[in-house]
C-alpha cells in the first residue's frame, strides 16, 4: 500500500514574522497558494491564498499597505500532522478536512501532500458530471467586494464570470489577493474606502479560461488540472452552458466517495 512518504513533496515555508507581501512573491515564485509557517524553525501553521485575499479586503486593515501586515495576521493554527507511515488512502480522507498535510518525524518537516500530490498519484475513472458541484458564478460587473464575499462564504477558491450565459472568465483568490495588494500599495489610505467599491469583477479576472464537458473523461480533466497547475475548471454542457465547476477538491471526494 502506498505511504505517505510516496508522494510527499518539499513544502515552502515562511516565519510568521515576515511580511504579507513577502508571502505573496513567495506564492508567485513557486505557484503555490499555501505556504507552511514556521515560529523559529517549528512549524506554527500554514498562510493560503484565501486567508491573504480576507486578510487584505477587511475594512479593519483598509489603509495599511500588504507590505506592513505580518504573516501571523493571516496565519491559520490549524495543521494537520501527520506520520511519513500513513497510507495515502488515510491522507485522502483527511485532505476533505484540511488543503495541506504536514509530515512529520518529531518536530523535523519532512514534506508536504496536498491534493496535488494524491492526485498526481492516481487514476481516476468516470466523467466530468460525476464529481463536479454546482455552479457559482459571477457577473463582470459585480464588485470586487462581492466576490471576494462570496469565495469567503461558500469556501471556493474561483468563480466563473458570466455575462447573457456565455462564460467570459474566471476569477481566483490569487487574482484578488494580487488586486486587493496593488490597491492598497497605490491608493492613498483615506481614498481607500471609497474607492475600493469601483473595483469590478472584469478589472482582475483572468480571461484565459480552460473549460470541460460533462462527458470528458475524468483522468483527461485530471491531466489538465495537473499539466497546467489549475485550482479547477469550469464544466460546460452540449449547449456551451455553464452547469458545474469541478476541482481538486472536488476530485479528493470523489475518490473517497468511489473506493
Amino acid at each position: 500500500m502506498m505511504q505517505v512518504r510516496d508522494i510527499m513533496t518539499t513544502p515552502v515555508s515562511i516565519d510568521k514574522s515576515e511580511r504579507i507581501g513577502h508571502a505573496l512573491d513567495l506564492m508567485e515564485k513557486h505557484n503555490l497558494r499555501r505556504l507552511l509557517v514556521t515560529n523559529n524553525g517549528r512549524i506554527g501553521g500554514i498562510i493560503t491564498m484565501r486567508q491573504i485575499a480576507r486578510v487584505l479586503g477587511a475594512r479593519q486593515s483598509l489603509g495599511l499597505p500588504a507590505s506592513s501586515l505580518h504573516v501571523a495576521a493571516a496565519t491559520m493554527d490549524s495543521v494537520i500532522r501527520v506520520l511519513p507511515e500513513m497510507s495515502v488512502d488515510d491522507a485522502t480522507l483527511l485532505l476533505q478536512k484540511t488543503s495541506v498535510l504536514a509530515v512529520m518525524q518529531g518536530e523535523e518537516i519532512l514534506g508536504w501532500v496536498r491534493p496535488r500530490e494524491v492526485l498526481a498519484s492516481t487514476n481516476i475513472a468516470g466523467v466530468a458530471k460525476d464529481a463536479m458541484r454546482a455552479a457559482l458564478s459571477v457577473h463582470p460587473q459585480d464588485r470586487l467586494v462581492h466576490a471576494r464575499r462570496m469565495m469567503l462564504d461558500r469556501d471556493v477558491g474561483r468563480l466563473p464570470v458570466v455575462e447573457g450565459g456565455d462564460l467570459l472568465g474566471i476569477i481566483t483568490e490569487r487574482d484578488i489577493a494580487k488586486a486587493m495588494r496593488a490597491f492598497r500599495d497605490l491608493v492613498s489610505r483615506r481614498q481607500q474606502d471609497a474607492r475600493i467599491k469601483n473595483l469590478l469583477v472584469a478589472d482582475v479576472m483572468t480571461k484565459d479560461v480552460k473549460k470541460v464537458r460533462q462527458d470528458t473523461p475524468l483522468q483527461d480533466v485530471l491531466n489538465v488540472i495537473l499539466s497546467d497547475d489549475r485550482g479547477g475548471l469550469p464544466v460546460m454542457n452540449e449547449k456551451d452552458e455553464l452547469v458545474g465547476m469541478i476541482t481538486r477538491r472536488c476530485l479528493i471526494d470523489y475518490l473517497v466517495r468511489t473506493r
